[in-house]
């Protein structure tokens, strides 16, 4: 097997994995009954999802200018979306967003 059909499998591997991460936190987001649930639901979709499509988008690439752009822009978003998750969370806690019981009606 050459370099590059590794790549290519590797590439399409994380690709497919950060697309299923997408579509679950996308599925999440639409089902999860509260804000918490639903905030996580976006955060791993953020974190995992997102990531995993600029790895493979990174293996796929042949531009080393390409590259450097997919690592910082990767790297933006490792520090960027957990605080943000975390920073909207605490904000609905100090507004009094109750969270979800088992029993209640979803909204």
């Amino acid at each position: 097997m050459s370099a590059s059909l590794v790549a290519e499998l590797v590439s399409g591997v994380l690709l497919a994995a950060g697309g299923l991460f997408v579509i679950s936190g996308g599925v999440g987001l639409l089902r999860f009954p509260d804000f918490y649930t639903r905030i996580h639901a976006v955060g791993i979709t953020d974190s995992a999802g997102a990531g995993l499509i600029l790895l493979g988008l990174l293996f796929h690439t042949t531009s080393w200018d390409t590259a450097v752009r997919l690592v910082l822009i990767l790297l933006f978003m490792v520090l960027t979306g957990p605080t943000a998750t975390h920073a909207l969370a605490q904000a609905a806690r100090r507004d009094g967003v109750h969270v979800w019981r088992e029993g209640e009606r979803r909204r």
